[in-house]
């Protein structure tokens, strides 16, 4: 096991136990970096996950309550859309959220048919804290960072959601 992956940050080194270098593009592959994100995303999805354990949910019950929680009213084929999967694998994830008392689904004003979904007072309770445990984390990582690096950071993060995707969303802005 690698220093990283036993500690979940540090130096990590190469299968030949030699440290990582930074590589440009079209050099060595940068373990580092991508060992670093494997261990970002395990620590920023980790907490949440404890507390939708709680309610027998897992992290794709995560990212419909978080962007119901910002886009109130949104459709379904919006959602499916924005999280490009399966009609059948979102009708689980929805029934589960509905059947809590979490998510409300309304017919729309000008369209019966549309299905709209809104948080109920405990689901936004949810997304609220769930969002609130990321939020820390974050600020707690910028704030190492430095308020400068926020951009660039942005920017980097930007990159890696597949060019396609960000061309058709336009920025790639998430919010």
């Amino acid at each position: 096991m690698t220093d990283l992956a036993s500690k979940g940050r540090g130096a990590t080194r190469t299968g030949s136990g030699s440290p990582a270098a930074p590589t440009s593009p079209g050099a060595l592959v940068d373990f580092e970096l991508i060992e670093l994100l494997f261990f970002a995303y395990r620590d920023f999805v980790g907490e949440p996950d404890r507390l939708l354990e709680r309610h027998g949910f897992g992290r794709a019950h995560h990212r419909v309550l978080h962007f119901i929680n910002r886009h109130q009213g949104l459709n379904v084929a919006e959602l499916l859309d924005i999280l490009e999967i399966t009609k059948q694998s979102l009708a689980r994830v929805l029934k589960d959220l509905i059947q809590a008392g979490f998510v409300l689904q309304k017919a729309g004003r000008e369209d019966r048919r549309q299905r709209l979904l809104y948080l109920t007072g405990p689901g936004k309770q949810l997304a609220d804290a769930l969002a609130a445990m990321q939020d820390e984390r974050m600020k707690r990582a910028l704030t190492q960072a430095g308020p400068l690096q926020r951009e660039t950071i942005v920017r980097f993060l930007g990159a890696l959601i597949d060019s396609e995707r960000q061309r058709e969303e336009g920025t790639g802005n998430l919010g």
